[in-house]
Order: C-alpha cells, then sequence, then structure tokens
C-alpha cells in the first residue's frame, strides 16, 4: 500500500531546541513518538496528574488533526496514561504541545528531559453537516446501550 505523506511544519520552543524532534520508530509505525522538554526531573506521584511540555509547535494542515496518544509501553510497563486521550491538536491550533500524564500505578514515576512520553498520530478530519432529523433509520441494535451485544 501506497502511503500518503502530508508535510507537517513542527517548530520547536526556545527551551527545547536539544530535544528530538518526533520520529516513527519503526517502518510501519502510525504513530510519532514525542519527548519531555521539562527542565528539571518531574516525579508523577501515584494518582498524580502533570502536564509535561514537549517543546513542539506544529501547524497541522487544514483537513488533519494531531492526536496525543499513550505510549503502549508506558502504559503496560508503567501504569502510566494520559488524560483527554486521545488530545486532539486542531488545524488553527498554534501552541505548544502539552500531554496530560497520569500515574495509574502505585509506585512514583519519574519523567527526564528527553524521555518519550507520547505518540503523534497524524489523522485525517471530516466535518459533520448536521441535519435535524424527527425520526432516525431503525438498525439491529437501536438504541441498544452499554453492554447490549453482551459480549465480555
Amino acid at each position: 500500500m501506497v502511503q500518503k505523506t502530508v508535510r507537517l511544519p513542527v517548530k520547536r520552543a526556545d527551551h527545547a531546541t536539544d530535544i528530538p524532534m518526533p520520529r516513527y520508530m519503526t517502518e510501519g509505525a502510525s504513530g510519532m513518538d514525542i519527548y519531555a522538554a521539562i527542565e528539571d526531573e518531574k516525579t508523577i506521584m501515584p494518582h498524580e496528574i502533570a502536564i509535561i511540555s514537549t517543546g513542539l509547535l506544529v501547524a497541522v494542515p487544514p483537513g488533519y488533526e494531531i492526536q496525543i496518544r499513550p505510549r503502549s509501553g508506558l502504559a503496560a510497563k508503567q501504569g502510566i496514561g494520559i488524560l483527554n486521550s486521545p488530545g486532539t491538536i486542531d488545524s488553527d491550533y498554534r501552541g505548544e504541545i502539552k500531554v496530560i500524564l497520569i500515574n495509574l500505578s502505585r509506585e512514583p514515576f519519574i519523567v527526564k528531559r528527553s524521555d518519550r512520553i507520547a505518540q503523534m498520530v497524524l489523522c485525517p478530519v471530516s466535518r459533520a453537516a448536521i441535519t435535524e432529523s424527527a425520526e432516525l433509520d431503525s438498525t439491529g441494535r437501536s438504541n441498544g446501550g452499554f453492554g447490549h451485544t453482551g459480549e465480555h
């Protein structure tokens, strides 16, 4: 399959000139790893939330968004997740990307400068044209909610 390449302008903040640029770690990766651009180590205590700077500013092309997602290794091995996941970076946002980490483990977690803390994925966006309807078409599920399919 031929992949479409989209130009993504990225600027490093003055406090992050030594931080690696986002990069795909394997040929088949859909997400680019992004790094912590913090001055000092940050200890995130169990069940604590911390906003971590990445030092990145991006110009997302119109028709796209960037999603900020957890790194599976940090989640599985350290219990570190991202609140508001996936986080959305809209095409008109030009501020610094920051990541909202949460420590769901029982142990303190230390973030150091240049640690890989998240991944970002460039995704196409469709805009909805809302039309108010008096009735909706019927489906096999209809209004069955959480757990409706009976699968565990």
